[in-house]
């Protein structure tokens, strides 16, 4: 296991060509990031000055080399904006995105999982075609549109919890149903058809024919070796939650790093924008490598080389 997860760390190592295409990215963006950081006003003198003093005077490969050399002494530089480190305003906002996101996916999996399991076990039947329907109008409903629809009724119509923030769970009830809910459909559908895959083989019928009660046969047996495809569904959509959270958290006016990545964008404020880009790509990888080493857990015949 250690030799697997030391492995998956060496794999990381192409995050250096992100790096580059991010880095260069970022630069193709129309506008100039002194220009808006001193003001439309400002003196030909003070943005020269201004722009050698963040080195964008540089050549571009210059300031990569920069750069990626200061991100391995920790310093993803400072943000043109604000003027602070671009760690400080990260660790200020990831910290909001990382509860949207792992309270989503808890609300996604358990309902996912259940609509699945109970969609497989009703196969063709009626309670089946509905939770498909449910499953596709939750995939297909905007995360915004969704999100003005609790609103409109928790907030505006009934007065039962508060429109925007996210320091206490009253306020974050909401921003996470919204999340969770449009990631239900996902989960519901790959559930389902796994365990239709595990549910027509012989050791099942044999646990039926045993008199092995429906409850254990499903649960137990069926679900069990069912799971590997969840488990990558839910570690796929933990990541897109990560990068997605952006119209949630404008909506809900929730400080998180999605709202402060489009910030940054809007403000040509390169620094921050790679900053957060990287801080979401590693995190990816890191939950996918997690993923990767619960299969040994949900089924110990799978064995990492």
């Amino acid at each position: 296991m250690l030799k697997y997860i030391v492995k998956r760390i060496l794999q990381m190592i192409p995050m250096i060509i992100l790096s580059i295409v991010v880095f260069c990215m970022v630069r193709l963006i129309p506008g100039d990031p002194v220009t808006m950081s001193l003001g439309m006003g400002a003196g030909k003198e003070a943005i020269a000055a201004e722009t050698a003093r963040l080195g964008l005077d540089k050549p571009l490969w210059q300031q990569y080399f920069i750069w990626v050399k200061n991100l391995f002494h920790g310093d993803f530089g400072t943000s043109i904006s604000t003027h602070k480190a671009v760690l400080y305003e990260i660790g200020r906002r990831y910290p909001n995105t990382i509860k949207l996101a792992i309270g989503a996916t808890i609300v996604s999996t358990v309902l996912g999982v259940s609509f699945g399991i109970l969609a497989a076990v009703k196969h063709s039947k009626f309670t089946d075609n509905l939770l498909m329907v449910v499953s596709l109008i939750s995939i297909s409903t905007p995360s915004f549109f969704l999100a003005m629809i609790l609103m409109l009724i928790f907030c505006i119509w009934l007065h039962l919890l508060p429109v925007s923030g996210f320091d206490t769970w009253q306020k974050m009830l909401l921003p996470i149903l919204t999340l969770g809910t449009q990631e239900v459909g996902y989960i519901t559908r790959i559930t389902r058809s796994s365990m239709l895959d595990v549910l027509g083989e012989d050791y099942i019928r044999t646990s039926r024919a045993r008199g092995v009660s429906e409850r254990v046969v499903v649960c137990v047996h069926a679900f069990r070796n069912a799971i590997i495809p969840v488990l990558t569904s839910v570690g796929l959509r933990f990541g897109s939650l990560l990068a997605g959270a952006t119209l949630t958290e404008t909506v809900f006016s929730i400080a998180g790093i999605g709202r402060l990545t489009v910030d940054a964008v809007s403000q040509r404020d390169y620094p921050l924008i790679q900053g957060c880009i990287l801080v979401l790509a590693f995190t990816f990888v890191v939950v996918n490598t997690l993923v990767d080493v619960l299969y040994t857990v949900a089924d110990p015949r799978i064995k990492f080389d």
